[in-house]
C-alpha cells in the first residue's frame, strides 16, 4: 500500500511538472517565430508626412546644404581715412553697389557718415513716405517679388526701415522700360569707342590746359579717349540721360545719370543723339567725338562723377 501512495506522488509530481515547462514555453518561446510589435501604419506615408513608432506625426525637414543668406542690411561707420575704395575692398562689396544704396553720396566720405549697405549683391533702399514695393521695383528696375519675398513683407512697408534688395551680379538692374541696363557687362564701364587708346588718365598732371582742382594746379578730372572727328560714341554704362547741350569747359556733352546712382560725362562733342529724359542701354550710340569746349583736337573726355565730385572711371572694358 505504502508502495502505491508513493508511486501516486511521483506520477502527480510528473504531470505537474510536465504541465508547468509546457505553460513556460508557450509564453517564452513561441514555435512560430518571433512576434514584432508596433504601431500600425508605421512608416505609412499620407502627402508629405509619415508615423512614428508611437503613432505620433513626423513631417519631413529640409537641411540647408549652404550658409543661409543674411537678410539684414549691414551698418557701416565710416572711419577717418576711409574711402570709397577702401570701404569697398573691406567689405568685399564693389562701390557701385555702395553709391546705389546711399543716393546723394558725397566725397569726400566724412567720418561718422553711416552707410547702408546690403549683404548679398544688389542694395540697399531706406523707405521713405509713401514708398511700395511695387514702385521701388519700377525706380531701381528690379522683380517687386524679390523686394517682398526676400525682406519678408506681410502688410505695407514700414517708413525708415531698411530693404534689403537682392540683384543677380550677371544680369544687374533693368531700366525702368524694362530691359536690362547693362547688357554687354553689368556692373562696369564699357569703354564708349572700342578699341580707342587713352591718351591721358585721371589725376594730377603738368599739362597747363588742364584748370586747378583738388589743390592742385592742373588736373585731369576724367581720360580722354582719341578718336577722329565724327566718330561714333556709346554710352558706358545704361541710365537716364540728365542734361544735353553746351557746358564750358566740356563744349557740347551728354550727362547720363546710370542705374547705379553715377554720374557719367561725355565732353567735347560735336554731335548728340539723344534726349534729356531719355533712357539708354548700355552701348547705345549716343553721339559723335568732336572738340567743343577746351579741346586741343578731337577726342572724347569721358568723366565720372559720385555726388558732383569727379572720380576715376577706369577701368573701361575695351580701351
Amino acid at each position: 500500500m505504502r508502495i502505491n501512495r508513493y508511486m501516486t506522488h511521483a506520477v502527480v509530481l510528473l504531470v505537474a511538472t510536465i504541465l508547468s515547462a509546457y505553460s513556460f514555453s508557450f509564453r517564452s518561446s513561441p514555435s512560430q517565430g518571433h512576434i514584432n510589435v508596433q504601431a500600425a501604419n508605421v512608416g505609412a506615408a499620407a502627402a508629405d508626412i509619415s508615423l512614428g513608432r508611437d503613432s505620433t506625426i513626423i513631417k519631413p525637414l529640409s537641411i540647408p546644404t549652404s550658409a543661409l543668406p543674411k537678410r539684414t542690411p549691414i551698418l557701416y561707420e565710416v572711419a577717418p581715412g576711409d574711402t570709397l575704395d577702401s570701404v569697398a575692398k573691406a567689405l568685399n562689396i564693389p562701390f557701385r553697389e555702395i553709391t546705389w544704396s546711399n543716393p546723394g553720396l558725397r566725397l569726400p566720405l566724412k567720418a561718422g557718415l553711416v552707410l547702408h549697405l546690403p549683404p548679398v549683391p544688389g542694395f540697399a533702399v531706406v523707405v521713405q513716405r509713401g514708398d511700395t514695393a511695387a514702385g521701388l521695383a519700377v525706380k531701381y528696375g528690379v522683380d517687386p517679388a524679390a523686394i517682398v519675398d526676400f525682406n519678408r513683407i506681410r502688410g505695407q512697408l514700414v517708413t525708415g526701415s531698411t530693404l534689403v534688395v537682392p540683384v543677380d551680379p550677371k544680369q544687374g538692374p533693368d531700366l525702368s522700360a524694362g530691359v536690362p541696363a547693362d547688357p554687354l557687362a553689368p556692373g562696369q564701364l564699357e569703354c564708349p569707342i572700342q578699341g580707342a587708346p587713352i591718351i591721358q588718365k585721371f589725376g594730377a598732371t603738368s599739362f597747363a590746359v588742364e584748370l586747378p582742382y583738388a589743390g592742385y594746379a592742373h588736373f585731369h578730372t576724367g581720360v580722354d579717349i582719341l578718336a577722329g572727328y565724327g566718330t561714333p560714341m556709346s554710352a558706358a554704362a545704361g541710365g537716364t540721360v540728365t542734361a544735353v547741350g553746351y557746358a564750358d569747359y566740356f563744349g557740347i556733352r551728354v550727362e547720363i545719370t546710370d542705374s547705379y546712382g553715377l554720374v557719367e560725362i561725355y565732353a567735347h562733342m560735336s554731335a548728340v543723339g539723344v534726349a534729356a529724359g531719355q533712357q539708354v542701354q548700355q552701348g547705345q550710340k549716343i553721339g559723335l567725338v568732336g572738340s567743343t569746349g577746351l579741346s586741343l583736337g578731337s577726342h572724347l573726355h569721358f568723366q565720372l562723377e559720385i555726388g558732383g565730385i569727379p572720380t576715376d572711371p577706369l577701368p573701361l572694358i575695351g580701351c
